[in-house]
């Protein structure tokens, strides 16, 4: 056993950045977990791991345009919504929301790295946040928000009748939603999320006899919530439940790390957290959520380390990154120049809806990123990313850069600075607040500059980082931190991304 399985604690979140409504089950000694993606593709992206704590993404479960189509207008936060992951007779199923392009679909695989199928269109299941469970005799139900359900072919998508209310959640709780149905000992549970996304969000349960109920709430409701703590985890909620191999209890569910002043702003977006549970009376008890977490009661196996650097000689792009909306080839390539990133721009700069973007989620609260940019063809850069109204860049053209703010209505050229013709080191660096200057202290400073060929780097400037957090902007998602086409072709030979030493 190597230092590292010795370990008595881990570091949450397990899934850092915006990684929110986790899904997880088990097969054998591996997990797999599945997470929204809203408007950007591919979709869904799904991770494996072998103790709970160290994951690794396969893939992503739409990523072709057959099966995931977002239009030219789909607004930010739009898209897809929290999907449930399960394994049943010998595949995987994967229930999800594109809330832009027909309500639910199901896709299926034997190997949750994929291929995945085209989907199963499910026009007889409303809402959002489906659930998929299988009862004894191999009949098939979906639970979605509200709490409703339906039974279904889950092969044909056919619904056999309208939804049935199941369970209005807690008396006095809003948004009863991401319900997830087990069978677990002599009873059904019903898992769900009240109270919002937001600071108030908390998870409830109930249970019942049958997988149709009716239900028995717990007690003890809601077994979760950060509502009302001084705690650095807030808006946790959106749960889902899976067995350890040794017969323990664990959870995965979503939160947000806040940071600055009041109110506190999150900018990484809805994180996935890990938290073990307890049964106590035949009712789930979920025990310590923090930073720090006690090791699951196994070794720990962590996986291979991405690399910092993307050199971009792979045949295709790495599974991290994302692009809004769509990613046809003609404006993506790493095969016009060996070793680079082409971007062949098609809108007019990232308030565009259908600019050519390529990022990848911020995943530290202070980091750097650094590229190589090629602009002699065109106009491009560096972005950290919120959505269409709340981006920082810094863009370089063919002898000058320029660093702009878009923030709601107002957009500007913070600054700007004449180079030499040929290729460039952009780069920007995330620095989150550490102490307060007073209340209205923002989560992070966020520099834009040049990067020098002794390795040194100049800011041309520094911006506050609360303009680009969710309770500034709004909506569902994080941060994301990537590479820009505005006019004409933009070539990066590399982007590299770490976290700050400091």
């Amino acid at each position: 056993m190597s230092d590292h399985q010795q370990d008595t604690t881990v570091a949450n979140p397990v899934i850092a950045g915006f990684h929110p409504d986790p899904s997880v089950c088990r097969v054998g000694a591996d997990y797999y977990l599945a997470c929204s993606s809203f408007e950007y593709f591919p979709g869904v992206p799904i991770f494996h791991s072998l103790d709970l704590v160290h994951w690794t993404q396969l893939g992503n479960a739409l990523d072709r345009p057959s099966q995931l189509r977002l239009p030219s207008d789909t607004p930010a936060s739009a898209g897809v919504y929290a999907p449930t992951l399960r394994h049943h007779d010998g595949r995987f199923w994967l229930i999800v929301t594109n809330v832009s392009d027909g309500g639910n679909l199901l896709v299926t695989a034997t190997d949750a790295a994929g291929p995945w199928s085209d989907p199963v269109r499910l026009p007889g299941v409303p809402g959002i946040d489906p659930d998929l469970a299988w009862d004894e005799d191999g009949t098939c139900w979906c639970t979605v928000a509200g709490v409703a359900q339906v039974r279904l072919d889950a092969h044909t998508g056919h619904a056999f009748g309208p939804p049935r209310r199941l369970w209005s959640g807690t008396p006095g709780a809003t948004a009863p939603e991401a319900p997830h149905l087990y069978r677990i000992g002599d009873h059904w549970y019903l898992l769900i999320a009240e109270g919002g996304t937001e600071r108030a969000h908390s998870v409830s349960v109930a249970r019942g006899d049958a997988p149709t109920g009716p239900f028995e709430p717990c007690p003890a409701n809601p077994i979760l919530t950060h509502r009302g703590l001084d705690h650095p985890i807030q808006n946790t909620g959106h749960a889902d439940l899976v067995q350890g191999p040794d017969g323990s209890w664990w959870m995965v569910l979503l939160g947000v790390r806040p940071g600055g002043g009041t109110p506190g702003w999150h900018v990484l977006g809805r994180e996935t957290f890990l938290a073990p549970v307890s049964w106590v009376d035949g009712w789930p008890v979920v025990g310590d959520l923090s930073p720090v977490l006690p090791a699951p009661p196994w070794p720990l196996h962590p996986g291979p380390v991405p690399p910092d650097r993307d050199d971009f000689d792979l045949g295709e792009l790495r599974p991290c990154w994302l692009s809004l909306r769509d990613r046809p080839a003609n404006h993506y390539t790493t095969k016009e120049r060996a070793g680079w990133l082409s971007l062949h721009a098609r809108g007019s700069g990232l308030d565009d809806p259908t600019v050519v973007f390529l990022g990848r989620r911020q995943q530290h609260l202070s980091c750097r990123a650094r590229t190589l940019i090629d602009p002699a063809e065109g106009v491009g850069g560096l972005a950290v990313r919120l959505d269409e109204e709340h981006h920082y860049e810094i863009e370089a053209t063919d002898g000058e850069v320029r660093v702009l703010a878009r923030i709601g209505p107002l957009r500007t050229v913070v600054a700007a600075q004449p180079t030499p013709t040929g290729p460039i080191v952009l780069g920007v660096e995330i620095t989150a607040t550490r102490e307060l200057r007073d209340a209205r202290s923002g989560p992070d400073s966020i520099s834009f500059g040049i990067e020098r060929a002794d390795g040194t780097f100049t800011a041309l400037s520094t911006l506050d980082g609360r303009y680009l957090s969710t309770e500034v902007a709004g909506g569902f998602t994080g941060r994301v931190i990537g590479l820009y086409a505005r006019a004409g072709a933009v070539h990066f030979d590399w982007f590299d991304y770490g976290p700050l030493d400091h």
